[in-house]
């Protein structure tokens, strides 16, 4: 197995965001990826999702923290293809939605990385 460089995307599911948004118990686990210097995918339904539980949970300046913040990195919008082989992917791994879509958009980064 490589060692990603500062190149390579993560991608910080929603369970990730509220953990480091809300500074909950494995917000440390995260917050390299999110204060770091490599690339983060935000896909579109992960904003949906995230601000969602804020908004239910939390004070509106939460959920306005994290927007801010999620908006600084690279938005994956869903189109699609995206929302098409999401579905294929939720059936084959059993996956709720958000998780499907992360899993594509995911894969989708891989495949477009160039590499010498």
């Amino acid at each position: 197995m490589t060692t990603p460089s500062v190149t390579d995307p993560v991608l910080v599911d929603s369970s990730g965001w509220l953990e480091y948004i809300t500074s909950d118990a494995n917000a440390d686990l995260f917050a390299p990826y999110l204060e770091g210097e490599r690339p983060v995918l935000v896909p579109a339904i992960v904003l949906y999702e995230v601000r969602k539980i804020l908004l239910r949970q939390q004070p509106k300046t939460i959920a306005d923290l994290f927007v801010s913040q999620a908006l600084r990195h690279i938005v994956v919008p869903v189109d699609q293809e995206v929302a098409l082989s999401a579905a294929v992917l939720s059936i084959q791994h059993a996956l709720p939605m958000a998780d499907a879509f992360s899993l594509k958009n995911r894969r989708h980064a891989v495949q477009d990385r160039m590499t010498p």
